[in-house]
């Protein structure tokens, strides 16, 4: 038995492990065994394939092989599955022999979360969604020809991409998700927006919900019943639930792990095992904002982290400082990122924060075809440092993303935001980029100690205050009350006459105002401090945040010096 690099794993951290170990060390002997018949392919493509954007199968598998094997001198092993690892006597256990090893590298991956589902086992129309097998078998079932009432459960990434490709293709689909809201990793205002947007192209969407039992006729499932006891006819069910990390040939021998299971690991992707790295999603990675082992089951992570340890265990000294939890994903036309912290990860960790939410152009009003970002950003009230972000629109949502989540790991403060050098061009950006308006809305905010209400703060507030104890401003044109509504009980003083109007306001009494998007919100708010104003608020996001969020609108309305 030769000594060598083992890799345990063909998905995506393995393979890139492998040959990065290769480019580091020519004369290492380099192992990787995979227990199917298949390496590296697109798992993150497989949605886009059920509806035909990714045309061909072929087309997901990203290196064959033969291409390991021959461009990089490693011996492939497919369809040996790895039985048990021997940390003390450095040996891997195969079904078909033993193998010893210097340097070990554990690139699992995950298995698919199937929930307790009464009668689910006897039934054979139902898959997950998460290997190229389970594509395999969506096709061969039928899925995307025969079958037509499609029931998906869960509302994370792959719930969501799969609903609305299985939608594109003309199926009746119904997502079905245990929380309040679909992608929970969001703020529930953006789970609300694009949960609105599934439901306008056709997908229902049920939250608040699970799956309790099936009815079958014989092996075919017919009906789902949910917890409410409401019945769901379902020709196929699909799994988008999520992961468990298989770890439990190292858990087993004492590896320090997560609650969940995934393996902890350094910076150099070591495992508390001697010799023995670990990466993608069987592996933690660190969060570079708390500074503790967090679990982001993400290809990106998993090729970086699968390169640092291939190096590592050839010789080398590489490092992967972590992430913190960007994401992007596709909601029909829209699209919805985050990165960062948000309401709830900084509550969890009793962080002190303040928040800005509000609405701005992705590209300049003289230019066709405007559309809105909606965005809200997180950041530490005493350094002004940007600690999250989420935003929400048709087109630009990728780059700002990728701007603010770049921020974050500079430690960059909103000051620092509104001295960015973007690049602007009209079919891009307005000539203040919304990164940068981030910055001077959040900066403006803290300087001035201007309160914002949210929507859900300013309905709580309504529904706990008689409308004569408090002033509530729009001070939007008429014609856009008139083209939109407004929100009940608001008085309308445009801006322009708003010094004029001042007579008709009680310097005492809580104001809020609002405008379109919260810029003139804004201007108003600035008037009317200079003016004796202290009780003063402004609705994060104005009217479009409102309407975006499901806030209730009234179509009679009062003008003040119209």
């Amino acid at each position: 038995m030769k000594s060598a690099i083992i890799v345990i794993g063909g998905l995506s951290a393995g393979p890139s492990a492998a040959a990065k170990a290769r480019r580091m060390n020519e004369h290492a002997e380099i192992i990787l065994f995979e227990k199917t018949k298949y390496v590296s392919y697109a798992t993150c493509g497989i949605p886009y394939s059920m509806s035909g954007t990714i045309k061909e199968r072929e087309k997901l598998m990203v290196v064959k092989p033969d291409l390991l094997r021959t461009r990089f001198n490693i011996d492939v092993r497919l369809e040996e599955k790895v039985t048990d690892v021997n940390p003390e006597t450095r040996e891997v256990i195969t079904s078909k022999g033993t193998y010893k090893y210097n340097k070990l590298i554990f690139a699992t991956g995950a298995s698919p979360f199937v929930p307790p589902v009464e009668g689910l086992n006897e039934t054979t129309n139902w898959s997950n969604c998460r290997t190229i097998e389970d594509l395999d078998k969506i096709k061969k079932d039928g899925v995307l020809d025969k079958r037509k009432n499609i029931v998906v459960l869960g509302a994370g990434l792959i719930g969501v991409e799969v609903a609305e490709n299985l939608n594109e293709i003309g199926k009746k689909v119904t997502i079905v998700e245990m929380a309040p809201s679909i992608l929970s990793t969001w703020d529930g205002k953006f789970g609300y927006m694009a949960e609105n947007v599934m439901k306008e192209n056709g997908v229902e969407v049920l939250t608040n919900t699970t799956v309790q039992a099936i009815e079958r006729d014989g092996d075919q499932i017919k009906y789902v019943t949910l917890n409410n006891g409401q019945k769901i006819e379902a020709d196929y069910l699909l799994m988008g639930i999520g992961g468990r990390p298989n770890t439990g040939l190292l858990t087993s021998k004492g590896a320090e792990h997560l609650p969940n299971g995934a393996l902890k690991v350094n910076e150099r992707m070591e495992t508390s095992l001697p010799d023995i790295y670990a990466a993608g999603d069987c592996a933690s990675i660190k969060n570079i904002q708390t500074g503790q082992h967090d679990y982001f089951p993400m290809g990106t992570h998993s090729n970086k982290g699968g390169r640092t340890a291939g190096a590592n265990a050839a010789g080398g000294n590489e490092t992967f400082k972590g992430a913190y939890k960007t994401a992007i994903v596709k909601v029909f036309d829209y699209t919805l990122g985050r990165t960062g912290h948000n309401a709830r990860s900084l509550k969890m960790i009793g962080k002190e924060y303040k928040t800005t939410f509000f609405v701005a152009p992705a590209s300049p009003g003289f230019f066709p075809g405007q559309t809105d970002l909606y965005i809200e950003m997180y950041y530490d009230p005493n350094n002004g440092v940007v600690l999250g972000a989420e935003i929400f629109g048709l087109k630009g949502v990728d780059k700002r993303i990728d701007v603010l989540s770049t921020a974050i790991y500079a430690r960059l403060t909103i000051e620092d935001l509104q001295n960015l050098d973007l690049a602007y061009a009209p079919p891009y950006s307005p000539a203040k980029d919304p990164v940068i308006v981030s910055g001077y809305i959040s900066d403006n905010r803290k300087k001035l100690l201007l309160r914002e209400f949210s929507v859900d703060g300013l309905e709580t507030y309504m529904r706990e205050h008689r409308a004569e104890d408090y002033q509530l401003i729009d001070v939007r044109n008429p014609k856009e009350l008139e083209n939109e509504g407004q929100i009940n009980n608001a008085i309308n003083i445009p801006l322009d006459t708003l010094r004029e109007g001042l007579e008709e306001l009680d310097p005492n009494k809580p104001t809020i105002v609002y405008c379109a998007r919260g810029l003139r919100g804004y201007v108003a708010a600035t008037i009317l401090m200079n003016k004796g104003f202290d009780k003063l608020y402004n609705l994060g996001g104005g009217f479009k945040g409102w309407q975006v969020q499901g806030g209730p609108v009234v179509k009679t309305f009062e003008n003040k010096l119209s």
